[in-house]
């Protein structure tokens, strides 16, 4: 069953150019170093400066082993650091797990048995 976890910040006005750049290498590194995907969201509408990362993950025990893995990793550190100190606004941050829902066997599928 596969784990999302959502992740929202508001990105500072003066540090923009760079927070973007510093999410891209961050997305990419994750991308290509680690078991789950991420994807980078840009707001279409509400707060001009909030973005979000969407990571995919197996499973639960699979987010804790990558989280594992990512904070054990000091090249990965180095990217966030700035990132966390200096290119978002501070307790702007919220993270919100969710998991996917099995489907229901449709009805006309339970008819035919």
């Amino acid at each position: 069953m596969s784990v999302f976890v959502y992740q929202t910040f508001e990105v500072k006005q003066d540090k923009f150019v760079e927070a973007l750049k510093n999410l891209r290498m961050i997305q990419s590194y994750r991308n290509e170093n680690y078991e789950h995907k991420i994807e980078l969201l840009s707001p279409i509408s509400g707060a001009d400066h909030t973005y979000a990362f969407l990571c995919t993950y197996e499973g639960l025990a699979e987010m804790e082993l990558q989280n594992k893995k990512m904070f054990e990793d000091e090249e990965y550190k180095k990217l966030i650091e700035e990132f966390f100190l200096e290119d978002i606004v501070q307790g702007s941050m919220n993270t919100q797990l969710f998991r996917s829902v099995t489907g229901l066997k449709s009805e006309s599928a339970e008819k035919n048995k």
